[in-house]
């Protein structure tokens, strides 16, 4: 009899565990199609749909929306016969590396100035920093242009320089003192300890230790710059379009299916750099 008891009682405990884990496989299959995820998907969707649609249409053989057959022909045309839409792509490469460099040193040492120093008119240049984030695009378009009319500054390759610079700037500020915010100021303090004066705990601390916000806040700028049209337009010139104008020029006559070819191949570039770049950024985050 005694036995029996400890045998069912074994049982028992050797079952429950198999119950319990039952339970929770039937629970989480049940969570599969939660509403959550049905949003995520959807979204997901809604968001890719457009590109998907855009890729298979740079292989269709006619200009219009019914498909014809599969071919290369748009993309014949624009590695050979666009010379127009490549200068403007140079432009916005050239604008979107020089500006976000420009933008990234200027914001970088704007962040470890007002961060490290106490002086009168500290807040006003953090609140007057965050302008260009705040105020619409069109009202930094105007008055940026009427700037330059009123000091007789040509438009061209370099107001639209200018232009990408100052509003890129805010953004690399932001970045940066977000990762100052972290920063523990010992290590400074154990530097000077160590005999490093300001300019080399700088150079040697502060810089490497922000390099995550940094980088961060140079790839952003180029990102904002590239796609930037409505303050483009206002400050650009003859001669001097970037992508985003030109293709708004190219459209008003139809979408040519040249444009969707172009998109194929930047989005195939910017999958490509995201994918090399993805170790080194964990190595710098890791710093």
């Amino acid at each position: 009899m005694k036995l029996n008891i400890k045998a069912i009682i074994t049982s028992l405990r050797s079952a429950a565990p198999l119950g319990e884990s039952a339970r929770h496989a039937r629970r989480a299959y049940r969570k599969q199609f939660s509403f959550s995820q049905t949003v995520f998907i959807a979204t997901i969707v809604f968001l890719f749909m457009p590109l998907f649609v855009l890729i298979l249409y740079s292989f269709n053989a006619s200009k219009g929306m019914n498909w014809t057959g599969f071919s290369f022909r748009w993309y014949e045309q624009l590695f050979f016969h666009s010379r127009d839409l490549w200068r403007a792509f140079r432009n916005s490469v050239f604008i979107a590396l020089s500006s976000a460099a420009t933008a990234t040193v200027l914001g970088t040492f704007g962040a470890i100035g007002v961060n490290w120093y106490r002086f009168r008119l500290r807040n006003y240049i953090q609140t007057i920093s965050f302008m260009p984030m705040i105020l619409p695009e069109i009202i930094i378009g105007v008055s940026l242009s009427l700037f330059f009319a009123g000091i007789k500054l040509r438009l061209g390759l370099l107001t639209i320089f200018i232009a990408h610079a100052t509003f890129n700037l805010p953004f690399v500020f932001l970045m940066v003192m977000a990762r100052l915010d972290e920063f523990d100021f010992s290590i400074i303090e154990a530097a000077h300890d160590l005999g490093a004066n300001e300019r080399q705990a700088l150079l040697k601390v502060t810089i490497p230790i922000c390099m995550p916000g940094i980088v961060s806040g140079f790839l952003t700028a180029i990102t904002i710059s590239l796609e930037d049209f409505v303050i483009t337009s206002f400050v650009s010139g003859p001669g001097s379009s970037t992508l985003p104008v030109y293709i708004y020029s190219a459209i008003r006559f139809g979408v040519s299916p040249v444009i969707n070819a172009l998109s194929v191949v930047m989005i195939l570039g910017t999958v490509l750099l995201t994918y090399l770049l993805r170790n080194f950024l964990k190595y710098i985050a890791a710093k």
